[in-house]
């Protein structure tokens, strides 16, 4: 019978050669920004890691005179977890597209798979989004505004200058709270922000910005995007809402995330696939399709330890966020 044929798996398994998976696992990170910059852990050996974090100081004490008593302090921890969460793509491919020897399947869709999983992850790590992992924690935008760590861009006199580097400022904020910036992701927008900034010159009454250009020594040389000796990310992913917000500044050693080492590929030969209402999509066996399924399971925390500047942790946030 016709309708009982099937593609031999055998055929399509020398599509996904054995260090895919490693593959995928270095890729990523080159994709992502916010692995870029962040501290990764060990990988995970289950799906959940927890994380001693340090929540109460040692204080010390001046003895009063040569018999005066030591008094004793101590020091304590809370327990924060690293959850692993799975991202996960199918990716339908015509049989006729297989067949084809000069076509290296696999060399197409790698790249793809990497840049989607690297944008998903920044996107949950620093915005707002509903299909986030409810086991995370909240995103960095989420966090920063609830510490207090907002800078609305070009207020009053203010220019981006004074938002990002001066009192009051992106920096300023997570220096405020015990905190060094060591890194910037920001809007690609904020390219031509920044390269049109100029220095202040007296013009007899007052200051304006009408000197040379900041981040520019002249008009052939390539703009060196830095801030305060620092590097600053432009994300091409996509997912960057300029909208909620232009730049993220913070201590990028505090937010740490770990890869659940168990990715996996399926080839399927016989599956439907389906949308969420029910309604089918794809049926692999009678339009003469196979599909390859990647899965990828890692997760993220910011441990946001107690340090002598702020005490109480909804105080402090190593991270500051630049609003439209």
């Amino acid at each position: 019978m016709p309708f009982n044929s099937m593609i031999d798996r055998a055929g399509v398994e020398a599509l996904i050669p054995e260090d895919v998976s490693a593959e995928i696992i270095q890729g990523i990170p080159e994709t992502s920004a916010v692995m870029r910059l962040a501290r990764r852990l060990p990988n995970m050996s289950s799906k959940q890691r927890r994380m001693p974090v340090l929540s109460g100081l040692i204080s010390a004490y001046w003895v009063q005179g040569d018999n005066g008593l030591k008094q004793t302090t101590q020091a304590s921890w809370a327990n924060k977890y690293v959850n692993a969460n799975e991202l996960a793509v199918i990716v339908p491919i015509p049989e006729a597209v297989l067949d084809d020897n000069d076509y290296d399947v696999w060399a197409e869709i790698k790249p793809r798979i990497v840049e989607a999983f690297g944008n998903k992850f920044d996107e949950a790590v620093m915005f707002a989004v509903s299909d986030a992992p409810s086991d995370w924690p909240s995103p960095l935008i989420t966090g920063a505004t609830s510490a207090s760590n907002v800078v609305t861009a070009n207020q009053g006199t203010r220019d981006l200058y004074d938002d990002i580097l001066g009192e009051g400022g992106l920096v300023a904020k997570v220096e405020e709270d015990g905190f060094y910036v060591n890194g910037y992701v920001a809007s690609l927008s904020m390219r031509s922000k920044l390269r049109g900034l100029r220095a202040p010159i007296w013009n007899g009454t007052t200051l304006v910005r009408s000197g040379e250009p900041i981040f520019k020594t002249n008009m052939t040389d390539a703009t060196r995007y830095q801030l305060d000796g620092q590097p600053i990310e432009f994300p091409r992913g996509g997912f960057f809402n300029a909208a909620s917000a232009l730049m993220f500044a913070g201590d990028w050693d505090q937010l740490v995330y770990s890869i659940r080492q168990d990715i996996t590929y399926k080839i399927l030969t016989e599956a439907t696939i389906h949308d969420s209402a029910g309604n089918v999509i794809v049926n692999l066996a009678q339009q003469d399709m196979v599909a390859l399924r990647a899965v990828m399971r890692l997760g993220w925390q910011l441990p946001n330890p107690i340090n002598q500047i702020r005490s109480v942790e909804a105080d402090r946030y190593p991270f500051s966020v630049l609003l439209p």
